[in-house]
C-alpha cells in the first residue's frame, strides 16, 4: 500500500508539520505525564481509524515502559482495571474531544470538571492541546492514507 501524497518529500507538508510537530514538542516538555499522553495518542488514533499514529504510539509507549496489559486494554479503558483515575480522566476528555461532531454538546461539563480534579490549570491546557494535536495528525494520515506498520521507536525523534 502507498500513501496517496509522500508527506515526507512534499515542500508545504514539511513546513506545516514542522510547525505541528513544534506544538507537539510543546506538549511533550510539559507537565502532563508522558504516560498519560501516549495513552491519549492512541486512544484518539484508534477512534479515527489512523493506522499510522496508533502503531507508532503503541510502538512508543512499549518502548517507554507500559505494559502490554495497558496497551491493549487502551480501547476498553473503561472496563480496564489498569488505569488510574487521572487516566481515566483523560481518556474520557480525549473521547469526547475527538468525537465532537458526535455530540451536539460537545465536552460535557462533567468530563471537564473530572479532568480539572486531576490535573492542574497547565497539565490541562497541555492535555486540550495533545487532543486537538493529535486529530490534526490523524487527518493528515488518514487522508492521505499513511501505510502503518513500519515505524520504529524513536524514527522521527
Amino acid at each position: 500500500m502507498d500513501a496517496r501524497l509522500n508527506l515526507f518529500g512534499n515542500p508545504v507538508a514539511d513546513k506545516v508539520l514542522r510547525h505541528i510537530n513544534s506544538a507537539g514538542k510543546a506538549v511533550s516538555d510539559s507537565a502532563l505525564p508522558a504516560a498519560t499522553q501516549e495513552l491519549v495518542k492512541i486512544r484518539a488514533s484508534q477512534i479515527n481509524g489512523c493506522g499510522f499514529c496508533t502503531d507508532m504510539h503503541t510502538k512508543d509507549a512499549a518502548h517507554a515502559g507500559q505494559s502490554p496489559q495497558r496497551l491493549h486494554l487502551v480501547a476498553a479503558w473503561r472496563e480496564a482495571t489498569v488505569f488510574t483515575d487521572a487516566e481515566r480522566a483523560a481518556l474520557e476528555l480525549t473521547e469526547q474531544g475527538t468525537r465532537i461532531a458526535d455530540a451536539a454538546g460537545g465536552v460535557t461539563d462533567e468530563a471537564w470538571t473530572n479532568a480539572a480534579k486531576h490535573y492542574d490549570e497547565d497539565q490541562l491546557t497541555a492535555l486540550v492541546c495533545l487532543i486537538a494535536l493529535i486529530n490534526a495528525y490523524n487527518r493528515v494520515n488518514v487522508l492521505v492514507r499513511q501505510p502503518a506498520g513500519d515505524y520504529q521507536p524513536g524514527q522521527f525523534g
